[in-house]
């Protein structure tokens, strides 16, 4: 059951208009306000690229108005504030009863039964293959194997992260931002992700993203760049624990390898909640980031870092041409 996040969280809209939504890559801005006109009314559905019973959500690729886009529902938690409400204001059809059990179909009051709808439109290629199921492959990547594999393709190929600037010169989604340290050097802007929909904790999700543009991932950090990591933890944890009464020792913090785009940013997570990537094989916690820096300055530049890539992959491509798979 989830707990309900107090009124003065920020508010976001029930789903985003073409042009309007992003993913880890686009450029990005949304407008405060209770709800929207449906941008999804005249989508038409080309294939379902993925689903998943157990995270109640699907992925569907189609058009809207010629242009290529991607559309993500995502059934919300019940939350305890509504609870009493659902169960008064509901419908029930029985399906089977035994004894003391019953199970039912239950049809909830449109406002109690929301689907979080994210569209990215227009969607590129990169888009669809992100969302569609594939075959995963473990990479064992060493410090040179980064350095003449990893690199040269990240340079090679137009990452953009034009939101994330959008984000830190307060273009796009200021009004999102839980917390700022304006300090060019070891700053960063803290908001929710938007698989958060801010509406329970149990699966609270922020990102804190670092001003400084000279970070790509895990593999550029020396113990040079420890007062922005310790920086990022200490007031990240302090600006959540004052906004949403969770301790620190709630909360699950983390940087991924490799990450969805090349600009330095930390996940902050509830404990409770197992979000995407959170796994052995691609989360790195803070707190471990920091120590190793402390114990080795360069530990990131030499040490080989395993994580997953999917089939289509054009990094996998590289490490297969280079004899490494």
């Amino acid at each position: 059951m989830a707990a309900a996040v107090e009124e003065s969280a920020p508010k976001r809209l029930k789903s985003d208009s073409c042009g309007g939504a992003r993913g880890d890559d686009g450029d990005g801005e949304t407008n405060g306000g209770p709800a929207v006109l449906s941008p999804v009314s005249g989508f038409k559905t080309e294939r379902v690229l993925r689903d998943s019973a157990r995270e109640k959500t699907v992925f569907v690729h189609g058009k809207m108005d010629e242009q290529e886009a991607v559309i993500i529902l995502e059934k919300t938690p019940i939350r305890q504030d509504t609870l009493e409400d659902m169960l008064k204001a509901s419908t029930l059809k029985l399906e089977m009863k035994n004894d003391i059990y019953s199970t039912y179909q239950l049809q909830a009051p449109p406002h109690l039964n929301e689907i979080k709808t994210t569209v990215i439109c227009p969607a590129t290629e990169k888009h669809v293959k992100k969302y569609l199921r594939q075959e995963t492959f473990l990479i064992e990547e060493s410090g040179d194997d980064y350095s003449a594999i990893t690199l040269p393709y990240i340079n090679s190929q137009s990452f953009s992260v034009q939101w994330v600037y959008n984000i830190l010169e307060k273009k796009a989604e200021a009004d999102r931002i839980v917390f700022e340290d304006p300090d060019p050097n070891v700053g960063f802007v803290l908001l929710p992700d938007f698989k958060w929909d801010q509406k329970q904790l149990d699966d609270l999700y922020l990102i804190a993203i670092a001003h400084r543009r000279d970070i790509k991932s895990l593999r550029d950090l020396t113990s040079d760049d420890l007062p922005l990591l310790k920086n990022i933890q200490k007031k990240g944890l302090e600006a959540i624990q004052k906004r949403y009464s969770i301790p620190p020792s709630k909360l699950r913090v983390y940087l991924h390898y490799q990450p969805s785009y090349y600009h330095l940013h930390v996940h902050f997570t509830s404990l409770d909640y197992e979000a995407p990537g959170c796994g052995v094989e691609r989360a790195h916690l803070l707190s471990d980031v920091i120590q190793n820096l402390q114990a080795d300055s360069h530990y990131y530049r030499s040490r080989t870092i395993t994580f997953p890539l999917r089939a289509d992959d054009a990094l996998l491509l590289k490490f297969k041409e280079a004899g490494k798979l």
